[in-house]
């Protein structure tokens, strides 16, 4: 279940970013599915995100990742923090050729200076198609020369 605040900085995100046409997710078609924080979801279509091959891009699928955890990260810290990712592993499991892959992420550990999720992608038979972690840096937005949310 997301949160008034929570709500209220992914409110901020968006005004932020609409309408400029500079979010990598956006240029990908990731679409959100599920906000909660502790089971945050989102799909990408493998159209228009192919490698030479005509398969699901890796890169596709670690962009989904990262922006499932990245957002996850930014939810549990609150406004007057940010969340960047420090690390990202992506372990490959099958392709995915049509269609389009879910991601679900869920929280590993969520702490005061780092959170880590796993992120599960997979395709629309349901099978795994990545298996992706992210660790997450959480900083004062102050800090950063970021405000929280007005």
């Amino acid at each position: 279940m997301i949160t008034p605040a929570q709500q209220a900085l992914l409110d901020d995100l968006n005004q932020r970013w609409e309408g400029k046409d500079e979010l990598l997710a956006d240029k990908l078609g990731i679409e959100f599915t599920d906000l909660d924080p502790n089971h945050l979801s989102a799909t990408v279509p493998v159209s228009g995100n192919r490698q030479p091959y005509g398969l699901l891009h890796g890169g596709a699928s670690a962009a989904l990742a990262e922006t499932l955890g990245s957002i996850a990260a930014a939810l549990h810290a609150g406004p007057d923090h940010i969340a960047v990712g420090i690390e990202l592993n992506c372990t490959h499991h099958r392709s995915a050729t049509d269609g389009k892959v879910t991601g679900v992420c869920t929280p590993l550990h969520v702490g005061r200076t780092v959170s880590s999720f796993e992120i599960v992608l997979t395709d629309e038979s349901g099978r795994r198609t990545c298996t992706a972690r992210l660790t997450c840096a959480i900083r004062p937005a102050h800090r950063a020369g970021l405000a929280g949310p007005a």
